[in-house]
């Protein structure tokens, strides 16, 4: 049997075909989505029907893994309102300091929801939405997360208007025939759930109260699914499982186990590790999510992550590769040059007004190879931070797995270890959102207790080296005496 993991990233979404018992990748395609901080979900299930051309229609099973926190509002009849406004949308931050202070501050928040939201978080974009947009707001009768959105268009929600009537989006790639009207309901996970700001991981149930205090009156809310639960499935009889947020699939494709602590450097940054029982962080740096297997997933987040290396080799004219090299050129320490990554405001720490920050520039340290290395000690000790506030919660690394775009440049593996402090584990490059999307999809079509044992595929490189403590001493004095510029 055959069965479909789907990752609708910022960028991208991915499909993989795998085998059910082992996890095998028979087949796979992806297909771009627009730049930017908000998008039309219509736009997303283009690139769906795009990617899972040929190979949707071959899975006996699907699954659904997307970006968290991103806002979709519909109407009464299930259209959507407006664009989604995404995870890395920092418009909403006065209104996440609203919210936070209306509750009681950041230790009301963790009791209740596991987090303190920040303008990631969907319950700010909606508060958002009701003081910019009272007309949409108005309107808003359904909240639904990315990966529900899809999840129900799978099973045939509502048609999205005439041009959707007309094209093959109307009935969706796994189905080949026009939409019925979707009697399916919406759905969610626990995972993905955890990161809207309404949900309470450890209750495991939903706050409503929470998100019509943000929005200004009553709105309906996805059916919270079991794990391995079957939701729905498509009009060709494609069974469809609870989906899940991205970081929550990456953990189930790693087969993420107790005391693991994952460093993910894509388009965001993330320090994570599976945990028995739920996190609640007052201080707002540690999100207490839920994992997409019924146990917890404390995490952090950056916004600045991959790109600040993307960036970085802009400005000396070259590529992410030669950047690596270039890095791997200059001494640790990069001759006394540090930077601070915060180039599109940031989440952890939460200043979403703050800009990047070039320090310790001399007229000899001023070379491509130094600026290279401070980019990317830059990235990896703002990672070492989370992990670091992984370990406030109790959770100790012991190695690092690391993962992500970013994973494969020769000089972050080989940095990393110098400034985690462990040892750091490179599995082999794979797509592990939609993997672990498939592993969902191969557990909801199994019925079994436990999600199917599927072995990571390849050679996992291991790196190690001697902590480098000065440059991480640099990059603290550096972070801390900014605080307070925006």
């Amino acid at each position: 049997m055959l069965v479909a993991g789907v990752d609708s990233s910022t960028q991208s979404t991915k499909v993989l075909l795998c085998q059910a018992d082992d996890g095998a990748v028979v087949g796979q395609a992806t297909a771009p989505h627009p730049d930017g901080t908000e998008c039309d979900p219509e736009l997303w299930w283009q690139a769906l029907t795009a990617a899972g051309q040929g190979l949707l229609d071959r899975a006996d099973a699907i699954g659904v893994a997307a970006q968290q926190h991103g806002m979709v509002v519909l109407d009464e009849a299930g259209q959507v309102i407006r664009p989604a406004l995404l995870w890395n949308d920092m418009r909403s931050a006065p209104q996440a300091a609203a919210l936070i202070a209306e509750l009681g501050g950041p230790a009301e928040w963790a009791r209740q929801t596991g987090s303190v939201p920040t303008a990631s978080f969907t319950v700010t974009k909606l508060r958002w939405l009701a003081e910019h947009e009272p007309a949409a707001a108005a309107r808003v009768a359904r909240v639904l997360l990315p990966h529900d959105w899809l999840t129900w268009r799978l099973a045939d929600g509502p048609v999205r208007g005439a041009a959707a009537r007309g094209g093959a989006a109307s009935g969706g790639p796994a189905s080949g025939r026009p939409a019925s009207g979707g009697p399916a309901e919406p759905t969610t996970d626990r995972g993905d759930a955890s990161g809207t700001g309404y949900f309470s991981p450890a209750d495991n149930r939903w706050l409503p109260e929470i998100a019509e205090a943000a929005l200004g009156h009553p709105v309906r809310l996805p059916r919270v699914a079991a794990p391995a639960e079957t939701v729905a499935r498509t009009p060709g009889g494609t069974v469809l499982s609870a989906g899940t947020g991205d970081n929550m699939g990456a953990a189930l494709g790693l087969g993420l186990d107790l005391g693991e602590v994952v460093v993910s450097i894509g388009t965001s940054g993330t320090a994570y590790a599976v945990a028995a029982g739920p996190a609640a962080d007052e201080s707002g740096l540690v999100a207490g999510f839920a994992d997409a297997t019924g146990r917890f997933l404390p995490l952090v987040a950056t916004v600045n992550a991959a790109r600040v290396l993307t960036v970085t080799a802009r400005m000396l004219g070259i590529d992410t590769e030669s950047l690596s090299r270039l890095a791997l050129a200059a001494a640790p320490g990069a001759g006394g040059l540090t930077l601070l990554p915060y180039l599109d405001g940031e989440r952890s720490p939460n200043r979403p007004g703050a800009s990047g920050v070039l320090h310790g520039l001399t007229s000899s340290n001023t070379t491509p190879e130094n600026l290279a290395r401070a980019a990317v000690e830059a990235v990896l000790c703002s990672l070492a931070d989370a992990i670091d506030d992984l370990a406030d919660c109790g959770i100790t690394a012991q190695r690092v797995i690391l993962i992500g775009g970013a994973a494969r440049s020769e000089a972050v593996r080989s940095v990393a270890p110098t400034i985690f402090g462990v040892p750091v584990t490179v599995p082999p490059p794979a797509e592990y959102v939609a993997l672990g999307a498939a592993r969902q999809a191969a557990w909801a079509l199994s019925g079994a207790a436990e999600p199917p044992h599927w072995p990571v595929a390849g050679f996992s490189a291991q790196y190690t080296a001697d902590p480098v403590p000065l440059v991480r001493q640099r990059y603290a004095a550096l972070r801390d005496a900014t605080g307070g510029w925006s």
